[in-house]
């Protein structure tokens, strides 16, 4: 495939380096490239990366098939690849964070360690930003570029702080272990009003989702109510993916009736295996903030039908009581990662300043010229204007000069002929 034209890539300089869609015949190059990263500070690589595109391989026609129209799982492996002398040297992985894709989110970054070494090929640095700029110029439609890195990635990190990624939040992710959930299951949840999910309830969670950030994270969110419903074809085909995974999703929410509004909701997703760990999506409203334990404990009850595991959460550096509850309970901190946002407008700021000491007289004044020559003509409205007031003064005239014993009957003012008559 053909590089993509005027591209600001520093790859784009050189007619043997590509930025391109992936193919099948790039599967292995990337797996192997995934696996044999040695340098842990620039790899952002994890094992579910691997496993992904192992699945990939096996469903790389049906993914391919649904990329062409528009389906809920049409970018579900959106995938650019970089490539030096006919390797693969770098892998960019994105898709859409909310319905309208007016946000989209760069999930994985992978640059070969040793493509410094060869010969007549662009550094590691140049290769990350050129998949960067690709994807922000190649998707058109993306206003605000989100992503999360591990805050102990230092080159990764400095790799986006360059193409122009700023902090928006520090996460924590906490587990607990399977002890702690057996003691939550015990208590009993004070939750007389828990509701399950459907999408008549998508109004009452997007107001949920919307209280519950800060007014910056929830305009680079952007979501609306179509983000919280769920279709016939998307749900039929998460069921699907839950089934050949062995996974099952369990979600529910708390109503106030007196507000009409939900105040607290979670997510489950667990793993009915038992060799991976559930993991669990936490909301609460800010003024809320005592249902904590007893979402947890109805999410320790559920967790505790399947085989013992550990529940992994997360939390924002916004969430200063989920936090403080979780410390508070025993929870592990697992990792640290800080979420970062990009706004497609950044790189105006960088556009090469016009210099006003080069620009001469004659170039300045070249739009205020006419654009064509001015012949004069005869106006030929002044006397048509003219004659309506010369008749309209000579009445003024008559009846301001003329006395009134000399005007005629007909002409002498009422007023006056009144008091004549008296």
């Amino acid at each position: 495939m053909a590089s993509v034209p005027n591209m600001t890539s520093p790859l784009s300089e050189n007619a043997k380096n590509v930025i391109r869609p992936i193919q099948y015949r790039d599967l292995e190059a990337i797996e192997s490239l995934a696996t044999g990263a040695t340098d842990a500070d620039s790899n952002s690589c994890s094992v579910g990366f691997v496993e992904q595109l192992q699945q990939v391989r096996r469903w790389y026609g049906l993914l391919k098939f649904l990329s062409w129209f528009p389906n809920p799982y049409q970018y579900v492996f959106c995938v650019y690849v970089a490539e030096a002398v006919q390797q693969i040297r770098g892998v960019i992985k994105i898709s859409p964070f909310n319905r309208t894709r007016s946000t989209w989110r760069v999930e994985q970054v992978l640059v070969d360690a040793a493509a410094k070494r060869v010969e007549n090929t662009p550094a590691t640095g140049e290769i990350g930003s050129g998949l960067l700029r690709h994807c922000f110029e190649t998707i058109w439609e993306a206003r605000t570029w989100l992503l999360e890195v591990n805050i102990h990635h230092k080159t990764t990190l400095a790799l986006y702080r360059q193409n122009g990624f700023q902090p928006l939040a520090q996460m924590t992710y906490w587990e607990i272990a399977p002890q702690l959930l057996e003691k939550l299951a015990a208590h009993e949840p004070d939750l007389p009003n828990l509701l399950p999910v459907s999408n008549a309830d998508a109004q009452l969670l997007y107001q949920l989702d919307t209280a519950s950030m800060p007014p910056q994270v929830r305009s680079v969110f952007d979501r609306h109510i179509q983000d919280f419903k769920r279709g016939f074809l998307s749900g039929l085909l998460s069921n699907v993916q839950q089934w050949f995974s062995h996974t099952e999703v369990v979600s529910g929410y708390v109503f106030e009736p007196q507000r009409k509004a939900a105040i607290g909701y979670f997510q489950l997703r667990l793993c009915r295996k038992g060799d991976q760990a559930h993991e669990a999506q936490l909301t609460v409203h800010p003024a809320y903030t005592f249902l904590y334990p007893e979402l947890l404990s109805q999410m320790a009850r559920v967790v505790q039908a399947l085989p013992s595991q550990s529940l992994h959460l997360a939390s924002a550096d916004y969430q200063p009581e989920r936090e403080e509850y979780l410390e508070k309970l025993g929870a592990e901190r697992i990792d640290h990662t800080l979420l970062m946002s990009r706004s497609v407008w950044h790189k105006l700021r960088e556009a090469k300043p016009v210099s006003l000491e080069g620009l001469q007289l004659s170039e300045v004044l070249k739009g205020l010229q006419p654009a064509r020559t001015p012949i004069p003509s005869r106006i030929t409205w002044l006397p048509s204007l003219s004659n309506k007031p010369r008749a309209l003064k000579t009445d003024v005239s008559l009846s301001a000069s003329t006395p009134p014993s000399v005007l005629p009957k007909d002409a002498t003012p009422q007023a006056e002929s009144q008091e004549t008559r008296n």
